[in-house]
Formats: structure tokens, sequence, C-alpha cells
């Protein structure tokens, strides 16, 4: 048996973060079959990625913070699970040892930076052939005297930095929006309560994507990640469209009226706060919505086309998949 494979999937959420890295024996060929697996599967890269990877014959390793149900599910896809933290050292090496190829995201931390440099740290000392690092559109728009305001796009930058100073091998891929992250966790409890979209992004643009396209993406990265390295990849969704277009789409899927309903920005930032969100994931929703409205994300890529010979979810899709997730309150009885 040659050197196994090593990916890493680092989601965090509001409830913490969760951990999904994967890898594969290289002896091992059954692996070159399809890319499907996972389509309109709910949660982060993590998972999906996990479920393309195993479909293809890779051996799969997870990387968990805690031992729960979503620990569970990664045994019972077929994946090798390890519990651990990106920031411990010992942890990362028990990860990484013996394997060949990485795959890094970690979403909305204010330990994003250190988890990277430490995560690359071990896999320089174990000396993969490859690390795909998950990044951020907007870092495209940043240099060294153009910054931003949200706190994780300075880290996303520092840690692209970071990465292109080490040596490794990496692959950066850049998404916009991920549509569960944002549509299932921000908008849905607007739209069971009132039938509206209530975001305070103005008449701005945005593509949104699905996790599971860009599971689709990376999977295919990992699969032969030579002819990728040193490449960045920006992925964006099916259309760029605004949010009075998308609550047409929304009123198509779901056979009720909805509406776009444009807030203040200062009112939603608070209504984060109140639901508990973390003030570092607050003032980078916050930055992006303002980048929003500025028309900062109204970008069109056919990279996702071009990598997986696939189109991007599109939002009717998506709702349709989902439609349960935005299901109308049912009114209280007195």
């Amino acid at each position: 048996m040659g050197r196994p494979l090593n990916v890493y999937d680092v989601r965090e959420a509001v409830g913490g973060i969760q951990i999904s890295p994967v890898n594969e024996d290289p002896s091992d060929r059954r692996h070159k079959t399809s890319t499907t697996g996972a389509a309109g599967a709910v949660g982060g890269i993590g998972r999906n990625l996990t479920e393309l990877l195993l479909a293809r014959g890779h051996k799969v390793r997870a990387l968990v913070r805690r031992e729960d149900e979503r620990a569970e599910a990664l045994r019972r896809l077929g994946a090798e699970v390890m519990q651990g933290d990106l920031t411990d050292l010992a942890s990362m090496h028990r990860a990484i040892e013996g394997c060949r190829r990485i795959y890094f995201g970690m979403s909305t931390s204010a330990a994003y930076l250190e988890a990277t440099v430490n995560t690359a740290a071990v896999a320089r000392h174990h000396g993969v052939e490859a690390f795909v690092n998950m990044s951020q559109m907007t870092v495209s728009q940043m240099s060294i005297s153009e910054t931003a305001d949200s706190p994780q796009h300075k880290l996303h930058w520092l840690s692209e930095q970071a990465l292109s100073w080490s040596g490794l091998p990496v692959v950066t891929v850049r998404p916009t929006v991920f549509l569960e992250g944002f549509f299932l966790q921000l908008v849905a409890p607007g739209v069971r309560a009132s039938d509206a979209l209530a975001l305070p992004l103005g008449s701005g643009k945005t593509s949104p994507i699905s996790a599971v396209d860009v599971a689709r993406a990376v999977a295919v990265i990992l699969d032969d990640p030579a002819p990728h390295i040193g490449q960045i990849y920006d992925l964006t969704g099916s259309e760029s469209a605004d949010l009075g277009h998308y609550a047409r789409v929304f009123t198509e899927a779901l056979g009720r009226p909805i509406a776009y309903r444009d807030v203040p920005l200062t009112a939603w930032s608070e209504g984060l706060r109140q639901a508990k969100y973390p003030e570092h994931v607050v003032r980078h929703l916050s930055a992006m919505a303002e980048l929003t409205k500025q028309g900062r994300y109204d970008r069109m890529t056919d990279t996702l086309r071009k990598l997986t010979g696939e189109t991007p979810t599109n939002m009717r899709d998506f709702v349709t998949l989902h439609a349960a997730a935005f299901k109308q309150r049912e009114p209280a009885h007195s």
C-alpha cells in the first residue's frame, strides 16, 4: 500500500467548528469512475467532499472537533474519523502523518490564520504533494495596500500570503458566498416567519454557489492535483442577480409570494448579535453586506463548468430541494 492522501475541510457554523479531512491510497485506482454522489446534500463542503472521494475509491480520513452525530455520519459513509483540533500540533501530526494530499477550508473563525499556519507547518513537515486551500473570492480584490473591513477577509488574505511563502504545493479555491450557509441559516427564518428575504443588501447583485458544487470542484482537483498546483480558481453560482430577482425565484419555487425587504444594516447586525452570533461573524457578515451593496460580488465565472463539466446549482433548484426549510410557520392557536 502506498502513502494515503489526506484532505481537510473545516467548516464553522454558528454552533462551532466542524472539521472534515479526507485521504486516499494512491495504489488503489478504483476512484477513476464518476464525480457524482452528493448532489443537493445539505451541509458544508467536508461531508460532500468525503462522499465524493469515497465514491471514487479514495480512502478518507476525517478530523472532527468532537464526537457527535456528524462524526458518526462520516463513519457510516466509510471515512476513517479522528478527533482533534486544527490549532493543536499533536492533533495535526496524527491527522496528516502518512497522508499525501490535504484540503483545508475554515470559515468565519477568529482562529483561521492560526489554524492555517499550523496545518501548513505540519503538512510541510510531512511532505504532502498537494494542499488545496479554501479561500474566499473577496481576496482577489485585496493586496498589500487594498484591505477589507471584514476581519475574516483579512485572515483569508494573510493565510494566502503565508501559504505562498510556505513552499507547499498549493491550489487555491475562491468561492463566492455559499447558498447553504447564507440562505438556509440567515434567510430561512425570515421566509418562514414573514415570507420575506430580509437583508441589508440594497440593489446589489450576488452569485451564490452551492457547497455541493464547490465540493465537486475540489474532488476533481484532489483526484489529480498535479495540473492544478499553483492555480487559483474563482467559483460562482449560475447567475448574478439582486435580491428582488431571487425573491421572485423563491415565489415560483415555493408557490407563495415572497418579497425582498431591504432592511437597515445596523438593525440587521444587531439582530445577529441577539441571535448569539460571535462578534467576529457579525463584523464579517456586515462587511459582506456592504460589499454586496457596492456591487463587489457581482461576479461571474465559468470555472466550475471547466473543472467539473457541470453547471452550478441554480437558485430555483436549491430552494425546491430545501423547501422544508422555508415552509411557512403555522400560526399559533389560542
